[in-house]
């Protein structure tokens, strides 16, 4: 039996990386962009997830950022952040839960964030959505796990992307967010991507949180 992942936001370069890890190890992967899948289309995201043979893994990766101090932070703004990051990815793992309740099993994951455990200033939209993703996963993983269903939280870390480009472009910031990190250094697409591949592999495991760099979050 082949097994099936799909990988929202397939544009990114985490998803490209996970997408050939996975291929790598014989996995069926369908990694549609924005064009091909708008992950915040109920119509489209059901669909597109009814036309599957079967579904074991959706790894929510779809992401969009709109950071601004909260006073300049525009209603659309922080709408549309929460729109990609956290209503996005009830609809499709709302959809995908189909399949897998039908055929015995699946695993969802959803790409976080260390801004939902830390909260930087500037990011109150972002932080917000990913804080949101924990609490959809593990309510998630309470639900459904008699039925075989697990649902886990991924924060990468900070990483070396389009996505980044802006923040790091700036060499005081660039070195600001190394100096965070204890290792010193930041993560890859790639690293992350062996990871999530492993994490599909413990069968137990449902309702975590796995934060992949180096950044020391206290505890409260």
């Amino acid at each position: 039996m082949t097994r099936t992942a799909l990988i929202t936001g397939g544009g990114g370069a985490l998803a490209k990386a996970l997408r050939a890890e996975l291929e790598l190890q014989g996995w069926q992967v369908q990694a549609p962009d924005r064009r091909a899948l708008d992950a915040t289309d109920p119509v489209a995201v059901r669909a597109f997830m009814d036309a599957l043979p079967r579904l074991d893994l959706l790894v929510h990766n779809a992401g969009y950022l709109r950071d601004a101090p909260l006073a300049r932070l525009s209603e659309t703004d922080f709408d549309a952040v929460l729109e990609v990051h956290l209503r996005a990815a009830f609809l499709c793992a709302r959809s995908a839960l189909r399949p897998m309740l039908r055929q015995g099993g699946g695993h969802l994951v959803f790409i976080g964030s260390f801004s939902a455990l830390s909260g930087p200033a500037g990011q109150a939209n972002y932080a917000a959505a990913k804080a949101g993703l924990i609490g959809l996963a593990q309510s998630l993983a309470a639900e459904y796990g008699a039925r075989n269903v697990r649902a886990n939280v991924v924060l990468p870390g900070l990483m070396e992307t389009p996505m980044s480009a802006p923040l790091l472009a700036d060499p005081e910031r660039r070195q600001q967010a190394l100096n965070a990190h204890t290792l010193g250094r930041f993560n890859t697409p790639e690293t992350a991507a062996r990871f999530i591949a492993f994490l599909d592999s413990l069968s137990h495991t449902s309702g975590q949180v796995f934060n992949l760099d180096s950044r020391v979050h206290p505890w409260t």
